[in-house]
């Protein structure tokens, strides 16, 4: 009989050279077990998607309950779904109050591109601005706006008249004109190695776009749902974006994305095309309770106020010769121990020794911290014990 290993490699199509090829059988909490029956703590979340741990018996509640009325009905926007309309009022809920409608999409990379063509329909401008080492997503539209050239030169063309700015530089607001359409950003720049932005930059770029009336957009699909000690990310600057890209943590599991904007800006969507940006699974009905079970169980216990002393207590213990530097904000943390050779021997040993981390698309010699936001003090002794280990044995 042919195995699942086997299958894998056949029949699906492979994103690098070297998968972990790890074949995960059930997941609990911080925890995944492999077929052998292997333990690993998940110290990426899926890469910032279960904020809340895996199988939370909540989400799983939600979602069994909304199988037994109905999945898929229309097109998103067409037919009232309650557990659609229902998120939307809880998440806006939460939000300043310029941001009170919400569309949905599928992922991140989406939720992208519908705020692209939202912001130019609005507008009526071409000129998009996003930053260096930015990554925004995979699809024509998104890659268009990545700050790493060698990351789009194989995709070539991609969308016109985007420009690639300095992060947390003066001059870049300089670029912000008549002509621009929105400008894209992360609070805190995940696949660069996790660089925040400068509070003072942050507050200069706000100021910018509503001088030139254009759209600022936050990209929080990694930083959203409590990843940083806040909400949102943007909350740690005081300031609103004009639009609010989310994803991963948004859909508590399940695949789901979003943007949140002013209604009048939303309405774009409505005419000069009717049916200006549609999604056939967009607010999937299953995605939308996990979606809602989730943003409950955060806002209802506040989960993501205990992330800083996490934060803190990963920093404190992760002290070894190999570490040059640690970085980031709240449980979205970068440890830089010099080298990509390094970080692909630590991603691997790390398996051997129980740990399941990542490196960052456009920094190498860093690898990844970002665990389930309910990781419990105890249990990040218990990693940084591995981690530690692991370090020594590539030391």
């Amino acid at each position: 009989m042919i195995s699942n290993r086997e299958l894998f490699l056949r029949n699906m199509g492979q994103t690098s050279a070297m998968p972990y090829m790890l074949e995960i059988v059930s997941a609990s909490g911080i925890y995944l077990t492999d077929v052998s029956g292997k333990q690993y703590i998940d110290l990426i979340s899926g890469v910032s998607v279960s904020n809340l741990g895996h199988n939370n018996s909540v989400i799983i509640e939600a979602i069994t309950q909304q199988l037994h009325q109905h999945m898929h009905l229309m097109v998103y926007g067409e037919f009232i779904v309650n557990t659609q309309t229902l998120l939307a009022e809880k998440l806006c809920s939460l939000l300043p109050e310029d941001l009170n409608s919400v569309y949905y999409v599928n992922s991140g990379s989406e939720a992208i591109e519908a705020a692209l063509k939202l912001a130019k329909r609005h507008t009526g401008r071409s000129g998009v601005i996003s930053f260096r080492n930015a990554y925004h997503g995979s699809s024509a539209g998104a890659l268009s706006i990545c700050g790493n050239e060698d990351f789009k030169n194989s995709f070539r063309p991609l969308v016109p008249d985007i420009h690639i700015a300095a992060i947390n530089t003066t001059g870049t607001l300089n670029y912000i004109d008549h002509n621009t359409a929105c400008v894209v950003i992360e609070p805190v720049q995940a696949e660069a190695g996790v660089f925040e932005i400068e509070a003072q930059f942050m507050h200069k770029l706000r100021e910018q776009c509503t001088r030139n009336q254009c759209l600022l957009i936050f990209d929080e699909i990694q930083t959203g749902f409590g990843r940083t000690g806040s909400l949102f990310a943007f909350e740690h600057y005081n300031i609103v974006p004009d639009v609010l890209c989310l994803a991963k943590a948004f859909g508590g599991g399940m695949p789901l994305g979003g943007i949140v904007t002013n209604k009048t800006v939303m309405d774009c969507f409505m005419d000069n095309p009717p049916l200006g940006h549609i999604t056939t699974f967009g607010g999937h009905p299953v995605s939308c309770a996990a979606a809602l079970a989730s943003l409950e169980i955060l806002s209802t216990s506040k989960l993501y106020l205990s992330v800083y002393g996490k934060e803190q207590l990963f920093r404190k213990l992760l002290k070894h010769r190999l570490i040059k530097e640690i970085r980031g904000k709240g449980l979205l943390l970068a440890v830089d121990i010099g080298s990509g050779d390094r970080v692909n021997a630590f991603i691997r040993k790390a398996l051997n020794n129980g740990i399941i981390s990542d490196g960052f698309i456009f920094y190498d010699s860093a690898f990844r911290i970002a665990p389930p936001l309910n990781i419990s003090p105890e249990e990040i002794e218990k990693a940084c014990r591995l981690i530690l280990l692991t370090l020594d044995e590539i030391a």
